[in-house]
């Protein structure tokens, strides 16, 4: 499943996780206001995120198969991936520079530093 998404299938996309379920032509339309689109070009996007898994067109209804936090949750580590070859203390390091952590945030890495860390 892909899970990259360019500027304008994202606003796409998130008019769909933000109105599903519905019908395709509610979301020709909402595309039409939103992001001055024909139906056409509502439908081959439409095509396009299905095809890639994220999204599906049954029965002229259409839902999403990756809620938008799974989705933004492996864009994120893809990113992590590719960018600081898979080490979350190197972009952790990289985030931060620059920057002082308050309190709360470095509270708030611990705990979920000892939530993830441990083995099952």
């Amino acid at each position: 499943m892909e899970y990259k998404l360019g500027e304008i299938e994202m606003k796409f996309a998130q008019l769909i996780w933000e109105n599903e379920p519905l019908p395709s032509g509610e979301l020709a339309k909402l595309s039409e206001a939103a992001l001055h689109w024909k139906k056409s070009t509502t439908y081959t996007i439409l095509r396009r995120v299905c095809d890639r898994g994220l999204f599906q067109n049954e029965n002229g209804v259409v839902t999403s198969r990756v809620s938008l936090e799974a989705f933004l949750a492996k864009q994120s580590e893809q990113f992590v991936e590719d960018t600081f070859q898979g080490s979350l203390p190197r972009f952790l390091a990289a985030f931060t520079a620059g920057r002082k952590l308050s309190d709360r945030e470095v509270e708030e890495l611990k705990k979920i530093i000892e939530e993830n860390g441990r083995e099952s």
